[in-house]
């Protein structure tokens, strides 16, 4: 039987809430808590945990707290280079996931549509240039990475200049981060 994409925007919700079941359920045991202790006593290795916690919406919150309580007790410039590269890893896997799954979804949603004006927007050169830098906004804040992820995503970026970005931008987010907790 063959995948259409209306099939793969039911997993894809599918998954999505079956997440936000799990981040609920974490949050209400008790059981965050834990891990948040426990992954502050590993120092080099807790931020790069961190880092790749750092990238989702559903564990985004937490791993601001470690980063912060990471910064103020070891170097900060080192806490943001090993959160930057656990962060790369945390967005290759949700930026292979987008681009892999949700990309054509979403291309198959907009020809659902049937609105030339919108068809018209997406082809814009404008579109194909402006769409990766406000991912790259999205990425250096605070805020998941997840919409920034789709965004270049849907730009189709290549992995070799992905990657250093991804690296750079949640770096100096994560140092952003760790200024702030130190000045606090």
């Amino acid at each position: 039987m063959r995948s259409t994409p209306k099939n793969n925007i039911m997993r894809d919700l599918a998954i999505v809430a079956f997440s936000v079941i799990i981040a609920i359920v974490l949050v209400k045991t008790d059981a965050l808590a834990g891990v948040v202790a426990a992954i502050e006593n590993m120092r080099l290795f807790g931020s790069f945990l961190a880092g790749m916690f750092f990238t989702s919406v559903f564990t985004t919150a937490p791993a601001i707290i470690i980063l912060g309580g990471l910064s103020k007790a070891h170097s900060i410039f080192l806490i943001a280079v090993m959160g930057g590269l656990g962060a790369v890893l945390g967005d290759l896997l949700i930026f292979r996931f987008v681009r892999s799954s949700l990309g054509p979804d979403f291309s198959y949603l907009v020809k659902k549509v049937k609105s030339e004006r919108l068809t018209a927007i997406f082809r814009l050169k404008l579109f194909h240039w402006l769409i990766p830098c406000l991912g790259a906004l999205v990425i250096v804040s605070p805020l998941p990475d997840e919409l920034g992820l789709m965004m270049m995503g849907l730009s189709h970026m290549k992995m070799r200049y992905f990657i250093p970005l991804s690296f750079v931008l949640n770096g100096a987010g994560i140092l952003i981060i760790g200024l702030i907790a130190t000045s606090i």
